[in-house]
């Protein structure tokens, strides 16, 4: 039973849906910036292209060779198995502060999403209410009384003494019965 209390629970949590509502108000909000870098871009253009065509090919070429000489140069061949234990070990350390902020991130995802979700819907958020109720003072006892007098409702009309003549007729044949 513990595996379909799970899979219940999975199908109806709300979370998934509201990341997902979340991924999309945030690819809108970067979809907007986009025209914006677009023309930086444009302006920069230019400008890094003369950079790149003013750059000696040769120079770039001797740079990189040296690089990698160093590179293979500091290489120990004795002391690859242990740095190859220790990168693995590393990794395994790596992965599980990644897996910890990927949760972490769906998370703030989600509530994003729930966050659009409700302004989507207009609905107000809880967090503003809660923060309405602790700022907003609580009245004068006088403006309370007043408000209590105008939310109550108004007294009855009272009706004329005038009854119509089947009216009469239908309460006399009621008293007679």
């Amino acid at each position: 039973m513990a595996i379909a209390d799970d899979l219940k629970k999975t199908l109806t949590d709300p979370t998934p849906l509201y990341f997902a509502a979340g991924t999309a108000d945030l690819a809108v909000q970067q979809a907007r910036k986009v025209p914006e870098l677009i023309e930086q871009l444009r302006a920069e253009a230019p400008a890094r292209i003369e950079a790149v065509k003013n750059t000696d090919p040769k120079a770039v070429q001797d740079a990189v060779t040296a690089k990698v000489a160093e590179v293979f140069g500091a290489i120990d061949p004795k002391k690859i198995g242990e740095t190859a234990q220790d990168l693995a070990l590393r990794g395994v350390g790596v992965a599980a502060e990644y897996a910890v902020r990927a949760k972490e991130t769906y998370d703030k995802v989600a509530v994003h999403g729930e966050q659009a979700v409700r302004a989507w819907r207009g609905e107000v958020s809880e967090e503003i209410v809660d923060i309405a109720v602790v700022v907003e003072p609580e009245p004068e006892p006088e403006v309370k009384k007043a408000e209590a007098a105008a939310e109550q409702p108004p007294a009855p009309r009272k009706t004329s003494a005038r009854k119509t003549a089947a009216k009469k007729a239908a309460v006399t044949a009621d008293d007679a019965g």
